[in-house]
């Protein structure tokens, strides 16, 4: 076995839970992070939400682009999150621009590299 070089630790890598994954790509969402998100995305992810459909990572990227360019702000709460083997569900309220209110269920399947290879967005409304 080969030793490290003085002062490195040798460290097991630790894998992010997918529920950590969803959360780290909400946040840089919320940041409007295009470069950070587009690294999350495997090059085969399906996007779709109430409005659109889109394969592959450039679509995906092209369209979350297009998102960025429509709002000055984005803020992000989680209202409630669910995690199995694969898919994280998020339960969501979405402020755009601090008035523009949307409640959604994120629907984000995990692949086996820890690459987000689909999300599905469900709109809903809140319990006003």
């Amino acid at each position: 076995m080969k030793s490290l070089p003085m002062g490195i630790k040798n460290k097991p890598l630790t894998k992010k839970s997918n529920k950590e994954i969803c959360l780290s790509y909400l946040k840089k969402y919320e940041e409007k992070d295009l470069d950070s998100i587009e690294k999350m995305f495997s090059n085969d992810i399906v996007l779709r939400d109430w409005k659109i459909r889109v394969e592959d990572k450039e679509n995906a990227i092209n369209e979350t682009r297009k998102n960025f360019n429509s709002a000055d702000s984005i803020a992000i709460e989680v209202l409630s999150i669910y995690e199995n083997q694969d898919t994280v569900a998020a339960e969501l309220k979405i402020t755009v621009d601090a008035t523009e209110e949307h409640y959604v269920v994120d629907v984000i399947t995990i692949n086996t590299e820890g690459k987000i290879k689909s999300i599905r967005a469900y709109l809903g409304r809140g319990d006003d």
